[in-house]
């Protein structure tokens, strides 16, 4: 197992992996031929940023068989999902913020996403592990008023995708099993969700198949995998909020009214 991340430090902007709170630095590609340079950083001087690039994050809805019972939902036949905005994107320890143009209920959404470590489309479920380079913790803010303010189109996208709403991190964890994880956010202190993985009505193997027969995944692609019971709104004037994934790590982001 490894824990990748970048970073910046001195000015530049790097990657490696980390371990007891020490990087390693690395040249290169992440996703292709990583080089250990033999320099180390402690994580301390460093500002950590998203572990990767993505050209695009997927978001999918009514992944898990607790929350579709819950609501009363159908198991859909095929994955749900939805595009959210590169320009969203927030790593670990960046401060999320209300949008000046909404003052409705913003959401914390738990959830575990996969990186995308080959550039994959139309693959087979069993061609997908080789396609898949790790996952990270994720944090799918949602304006949750947004969604359904007009009733002739649900606006998701937009729901999603407003600026700091698409917070993942703070590490890529490579060669563990989803399937044995589970996902837990705190809000203030009070645990919120608490869900296993292995609840998911599409699997990652399965989404990663499903998903690029439909388009074409890039190195980095993130696909956040839904998220299940327990989703509530930020209602103080500062919130913090942790996903926890045990064998990747804490997502921590303070949400500012």
């Amino acid at each position: 197992m490894a824990h990748w991340l970048r970073f910046e430090h001195e000015g530049e902007r790097r990657f490696g992996t980390l371990e007891d709170d020490t990087i390693s630095v690395c040249a290169g590609d992440m996703f292709a031929g990583a080089t250990p340079t033999g320099t180390t950083v402690p994580l301390s001087d460093v500002r950590v940023l998203t572990p990767c690039d993505p050209s695009k994050m997927l978001c999918l809805w009514n992944n898990f068989h607790a929350l579709a019972e819950k609501l009363q939902a159908a198991i859909p036949p095929e994955p749900l999902y939805l595009l959210k905005a590169p320009s969203a994107f927030l790593a670990h320890g960046q401060t999320i913020r209300r949008p000046a143009s909404y003052d409705g209920k913003v959401v914390y959404e738990g959830e575990i996403g996969i990186v995308i470590g080959k550039r994959c489309t139309a693959v087979s479920e069993a061609e997908a592990a080789a396609h898949i380079f790790g996952y990270t913790c994720i944090n799918d803010v949602t304006a949750a008023e947004i969604i359904n303010k007009d009733a002739t189109f649900a606006q998701w996208v937009r729901a999603k995708s407003y600026d700091t709403f698409g917070v993942f991190g703070p590490v890529i964890a490579t060669d563990i099993d989803p399937m044995t994880l589970s996902i837990k956010t705190v809000l203030n202190g009070a645990e919120r969700q608490n869900y296993p993985v292995s609840d998911m009505i599409f699997p990652p193997h399965r989404l990663v198949s499903l998903v690029s027969r439909d388009m074409t995944l890039l190195p980095g692609d993130i696909i956040a995998c839904g998220t299940s019971v327990g989703v509530g709104s930020m209602k103080e004037p500062e919130n913090t909020v942790e996903v926890t994934i045990e064998g990747i790590g804490t997502l921590s982001n303070t949400f500012v009214q």
